[in-house]
């Protein structure tokens, strides 16, 4: 068994290169060489990520506050506690907290890094939820 007690998780703040806003994420696995890779994702109100892809998808599974996640297409959905979202591979998206609110997500990947389009989230975009 592994136990880290909250107290020993290492969060930090997100690079500006690939977020607007105020992002902070800590891993949830103290070994890098898994497959699984697990993180915990705190948005401040209209924080969100670039666009993005992930080589094997991506499930998010919100803890708190109200967010948002939208596809390259268009889909918008609006995600609160308890919500799950599944990207399948490959798919462009973004997410991110509602504009007054926080939101926290668990963000689990396999397959490798993601995938950065080097495109930022605009703000017409962002306003589509």
């Amino acid at each position: 068994m592994e136990h880290t007690p909250a107290s020993s998780l290492e969060w930090g703040e997100a690079p500006e290169e690939n977020f607007t806003g105020r992002v902070w994420f800590g891993p949830l696995s103290q070994a890098d060489d898994r497959p699984l890779n697990a993180l915990g994702v705190l948005f401040g109100p209209a924080a969100r990520t670039d666009w993005h892809s992930h080589p094997e998808g991506q499930v998010l599974y919100v803890v708190s506050g109200a967010g948002r996640v939208q596809t390259a297409d268009g889909e918008t959905v609006e995600v609160g506690p308890g919500d799950v979202v599944h990207s399948p591979p490959g798919e462009e998206h973004w997410h991110g907290a509602a504009p007054r609110s926080y939101m926290m997500h668990l963000s689990l990947t396999t397959g490798g890094d993601t995938e950065w389009t080097g495109r930022k989230v605009s703000d017409e975009e962002y306003g589509q939820g």
